[in-house]
């Protein structure tokens, strides 16, 4: 592995920001603090593998706020919230909209860096996931329009003879069509081609 999990301190006192910056590096971790929610913004880099801890109350930007900046940015990542006094209403917003957990300060370290853990868990996951639809929209991009127009056919379950039906052209055709898209997509079967289709978002041919 060639980087450090980056972890996202945001928070406008200055003094939980220093020790927790503390703490984190001397875990091995690569924290960055921020003083204000406006500064992260300005400065995050979401390719960066990491999660945030985010506090909850500040001016301007609060935690939640900022939460809902990075998901409409599409730029969601794993976040931790700290809390100067317990708010079981915010802590639901908070979960319900992604929050890998919602901590009241003073937090233990040992809690924090459990919480921390998660957030890598689930960041490398999706971060995966997203690799792997990446790979799937590249190899899609390599079809031709009637490559493309077989699969959404094959998709929705139509047999070869009636592909070429619908498409005015013979079946001995659509067979070869059919065999260099599965071949360019690198499935085997129809239920992974459907499975891949489904994932990138593709929808069968409605007759």
């Amino acid at each position: 592995m060639d980087w450090m999990f980056t972890i996202f301190l945001v928070d406008d006192d200055a003094g939980v920001l220093k020790a927790l910056t503390r703490l984190l590096r001397v875990k091995g971790y690569d924290a960055r603090p921020y003083a204000s929610p406006r500064d992260f913004l300005t400065h995050h880099d979401p390719t960066v593998p990491g999660c945030a801890v985010l506090d909850v109350a500040m001016p301007g930007l609060d935690g939640l706020a900022l939460q809902e900046a990075l998901i409409a940015e599409g730029a969601p990542r794993p976040i931790i919230f700290l809390t100067g006094k317990g708010d079981i209403p915010t802590s639901v917003r908070a979960m319900k909209a992604g929050a890998i957990d919602f901590l009241t300060k003073p937090v233990s370290d040992q809690i924090l860096l459990d919480a921390i853990a998660r957030a890598e868990e689930q960041d490398g996951k999706s971060r995966q996931a997203q690799a792997e639809l990446d790979a799937i929209h590249a190899r899609m991009t390599t079809l031709t329009p009637r490559e493309r127009e077989v699969l959404t056919h094959v998709v929705a379950g139509r047999l070869n003879k009636q592909i070429a039906g619908d498409l005015g052209t013979v079946e001995k055709t659509i067979k070869v069509h059919r065999g260099r898209m599965m071949e360019k997509l690198g499935v085997r079967t129809v239920v992974d081609l459907v499975r891949m289709a489904e994932r990138a978002g593709i929808r069968g041919k409605q007759r």
